[in-house]
């Protein structure tokens, strides 16, 4: 393992984390942000928009890219309190470190831990919230990541016909903008498919309970997984979805939440997503075939595999 202070996307205060498989990068300077993470060498995963920002009357909020805490359900200006300063930082080992932010101007201190696993392409995240108002607060923890264009897939519960089951699967959530017409959202029966196009700016988003605890992405040869812990019997912010994408242009959102939870002050919610990559080429246009190349790939737990999902079975092919 190996760990260096870097300058990145106009960020000096940036550390580097690379353990010969993987790189992950985190800033100082704001956030907290995880802005890159990659096969050493090879492209960023995560999206980096170092010259976007949204206005708020708290002053310019700006997403910069990468990784990020927020709290759901999302509101102007809550959501959107700036978070430009220098934050806290402890290094705690050639493989981890921790970021905290001040205070933001909506009540809430927020916390990610960092660990790079030593060998191979995992990553864990913790992420924490805690309340430093004066009253209750109720939110979600929300962790979002900005990837970089590509497909995003949600897994849905498996198929089963009529007469094997009567009641419904699972809750599917829209929002006001959400059009089930537009071409970059493919409805299917084992997958929900989110597909970023750039002649397409206007947004887009769907929300799903998943209850298999992953997602995933794929841009450019690279298949990014996120898992995160499901909570049985949990309350959700967003009418029960724990699990959502959101896409406009190029720019694209993979997004998991922990279970809505009432916070008296000074009390606190966690979440954690442990991510992995994957080297594969061309997804196939077979729904079938992409979710058990998928399901084939994460049943084994190897990250140095690629896979092909233009096999009859998806099983997974030796680089």
């Amino acid at each position: 393992m190996h760990v260096e202070r870097i300058s990145y996307l106009g960020l000096h205060n940036c550390y580097r984390f690379d353990n010969g498989a993987i790189e992950v990068i985190v800033t100082t300077d704001v956030g907290p942000r995880v802005i890159r993470y990659a096969f050493v060498g090879a492209s960023n995963v995560f999206g980096e928009y170092p010259e976007r920002s949204t206005s708020t009357q708290w002053g310019d909020w700006k997403p910069r890219g990468g990784h990020r805490l927020w709290a759901a359900p999302e509101a102007m200006p809550r959501s959107y309190a700036p978070d430009n300063s220098p934050i806290a930082f402890e290094i705690q080992s050639d493989r981890a470190i921790r970021l905290q932010q001040s205070t933001d101007l909506s009540g809430l201190e927020k916390q990610m831990t960092v660990s790079v696993e030593t060998h191979g392409t995992a990553v864990c995240v913790d992420h924490k919230i805690t309340n430093r108002s004066l009253w209750p607060i109720e939110l979600a923890p929300w962790a979002i990541t900005i990837v970089r264009g590509g497909l995003a897939i949600l897994p849905l519960e498996p198929w089963r016909s009529h007469r094997e089951a009567l009641g419904p699967a699972q809750p599917l959530v829209r929002w006001y903008f959400t059009d089930f017409t537009d071409p970059r959202l493919q409805l299917g029966r084992s997958s929900i498919r989110m597909r970023a196009d750039a002649t397409l700016q206007h947004p887009q988003k769907i929300g799903i309970l998943n209850r298999c605890g992953w997602c995933a992405h794929w841009a450019a040869g690279t298949l990014f997984v996120k898992h995160f812990d499901v909570e049985k019997r949990a309350h959700g912010a967003d009418y029960g979805a724990n699990n959502e994408a959101y896409v406009a242009g190029e720019y694209m959102e993979l997004e998991s939440l922990g279970p809505l939870q009432r916070l008296a002050p000074n009390e606190s919610a966690a979440h954690r997503e442990r991510w992995e990559l994957f080297r594969h080429g061309e997804l196939s246009d077979s729904e079938p075939r992409v979710m058990d190349a998928l399901h084939s790939l994460l049943h084994r737990g190897d990250s140095n595999r690629s896979i092909d999902t233009s096999s009859p079975h998806g099983a997974p092919a030796r680089r």
